[in-house]
């Protein structure tokens, strides 16, 4: 077990906390604010979009300068001000700003985290699932108890939930040590010459549109529950059911992967993403079938996730390790995410909710056709 395995499960526990909870809430706290649903779609799409910036700047002042762990509580700090906006003004463009400088600062403090996680380990990824869960754990407990709090207080505690878990992630930051970057006994290759092979490309490919359709769910599932009659603690539950499937499956991986390997779980996850949203589309006054496609998100968000960052290793590590996973989370999570809520914003607006979630499977099966290509490809990798 690493020996800051505790720090990092309080630090990822405090900051996805804050971040499930904002994300889960954010539309209809924007929604009680008089913001249509094109103006939400694009609010919310700042949370990706800023993630095709924000990551690789703090990945790259991070490998740059060795000091990560700096770069993480003064990230913090500056994230906190930047949240301060949501409780003044109630404008589109107000809130905008307030998005941008709030997700500028957050979006590069998990890529960090997760390589110092990753450079203490040493290549040994046995232990990274049961430290990752607590991520999913903190998402479960702030969620649900949220739930509570805005059913009897109403939306505009939000904000103030939120800042205090923003505050919690500061001081889990202070909690956190540097670690040594590994010795190669090679200079690694430039990130642009890896960028530039193609199954490099295949897998960033995969990885953005599996991100794209997972925007269906992470801009547009708490509106789409409520539209259809769901109350706030319903819609509080089902993000928790799923949420905890996916710490179950974090905590149990390991075998699975000794057994399987990275490629067929990737594979199993993106067959299992088609089937899910295809099974929101169809379902949405079904609850047993919602609850079950909660229950896939054991597979379409931990299964993908830790796939990705074992395939992701290939060729991302050592000097090049905060900056990896920084491209992961921009290339995905900030295009992917971004141009996937967009997209699906405007699809909403003209086929209605429902049909959202089929693009969502289509946007799956494409991604496994990309992840097919890159696995293929790697084939001829040498390492």
């Amino acid at each position: 077990m690493p020996v800051q395995a505790f720090s990092f499960a309080l630090f990822l526990f405090c900051y996805y906390a804050h971040a499930g909870t904002w994300s889960t809430y954010a539309t209809l706290f924007f929604a009680d604010k008089g913001m249509t649903v094109a103006q939400i779609g694009v609010l919310m799409s700042m949370i990706q979009v800023l993630r095709i910036v924000g990551p690789n700047v703090w990945g790259y002042v991070a490998d740059h300068y060795d000091r990560r762990v700096l770069v993480l509580r003064m990230a913090g700090f500056a994230a906190l001000i930047g949240f301060s906006g949501f409780f003044f003004g109630a404008t589109f463009g107000h809130f905008m700003l307030a998005m941008i400088v709030l997700n500028l600062f957050t979006s590069g403090q998990a890529p960090i985290c997760e390589a110092l996680m990753l450079s203490e380990m040493k290549g040994d990824l046995t232990y990274y699932g049961r430290i990752r869960m607590w991520g999913s754990i903190g998402f479960i407990v702030s969620v649900t108890l949220a739930s509570y709090a805005l059913e009897h207080y109403g939306i505009v505690t939000l904000p103030w939930v939120a800042a205090l878990l923003l505050v919690l992630t500061i001081g889990a930051a202070f909690r956190l040590r540097d670690v040594p970057r590994r010795a190669h006994k090679e200079p690694p290759l430039p990130v642009f010459t890896l960028l530039r092979r193609r199954q490099v490309i295949a897998f960033f490919l995969s990885t953005a549109l599996m991100v794209s359709a997972h925007a269906s769910l992470y801009t547009f599932y708490s509106l789409y529950l409520e539209r259809n009659g769901y109350s706030k603690t319903v819609i509080g539950a089902m993000w928790s059911l799923g949420v905890l499937a996916e710490v179950l499956l974090f905590y149990f991986q390991a075998p699975l992967f000794r057994r399987w390997g990275a490629m067929r779980m990737m594979y199993l996850t993106l067959g299992v993403a088609v089937v899910r949203f295809l099974m929101i589309g169809f379902g949405p006054h079904v609850l047993w079938l919602l609850i079950v496609a909660q229950v896939m998100h054991a597979a379409t968000f931990a299964l993908h996730h830790s796939s990705s960052v074992m395939t992701l290793q290939r060729w991302f590590s050592g000097p090049l390790q905060a900056r990896g996973q920084a491209l992961y989370m921009s290339l995905s999570y900030g295009i992917g995410g971004s141009l996937g809520g967009l997209f699906l914003a405007q699809w909403w607006e003209r086929a209605g909710p429902q049909s959202v979630y089929y693009v969502a499977a289509v946007l799956a099966m494409l991604s496994a056709l990309a992840a097919m290509l890159s696995f293929r490809w790697q084939a001829g990798d040498r390492y």
